[in-house]
């Protein structure tokens, strides 16, 4: 059975989104792109994303199967990102949505289950924004967590956890530091029995 990995970056004070709405990457090395993105597409064989975040994605990375100046097609994993299946979490998509993806029922524990059970050979990866992870948190199906802290304050923006979820209980599995100053964490959700 595949685990669900949600995979976030977060700045040290909680914000993945600056005031204004701009999206707050973590600082890139050639370390970043090993230690975060490397390693989790070497477990990843499935993907899940809310709306916003597979739109940006499928608009940078799809590129790369077709236009080899695009800039998605100098980077070593794009075939890999566009190859993996995903699943689209989204109350407004409809139709085929593209980039080797499907879009989630509507009843979202359910298809993360039978992912679970479908998916072999490696995880479920969720990269998504905050809607997506707080329903997965409010669920309480998440088994891993990834979380990049990038060496910033934001002070202010949108918070990637948001109140109103249960909490749970978490096991460190591995701490990472990288050479641009950004940490990453990984916990495993403790479960009783």
């Amino acid at each position: 059975m595949a685990d669900l990995v949600l995979s976030i970056f977060t700045s040290l004070d909680g914000y993945f989104v600056k005031p204004g709405g701009e999206f707050a990457p973590p600082p890139w090395s050639d370390e970043v792109e090993r230690e975060w993105s490397l390693a989790a597409l070497s477990r990843a064989r499935h993907l899940i994303y809310g709306r916003v975040n597979f739109l940006f994605n499928k608009g940078f990375w799809s590129p790369a199967e077709t236009d080899p100046s695009s800039v998605a097609a100098q980077i070593s994993y794009a075939p890999l990102m566009n190859g993996l299946p995903k699943t689209v979490v989204s109350r407004t998509l409809t139709g085929d949505p593209g980039w080797n993806a499907r879009i989630a029922g509507p009843d979202l524990a359910a298809e993360v289950a039978r992912l679970k059970r479908e998916v072999t050979g490696g995880d479920i990866f969720a990269f998504g924004g905050s809607n997506l992870a707080n329903s997965l948190l409010a669920l309480d199906v998440v088994d891993e967590f990834w979380l990049m802290v990038t060496p910033e304050l934001l002070g202010a923006g949108e918070p990637f956890f948001r109140n109103g979820r249960p909490g749970a209980r978490m096991t460190l599995i591995d701490c990472r530091r990288l050479e641009v100053g950004s940490v990453i964490l990984r916990y495993r959700r403790a479960r009783e029995g």
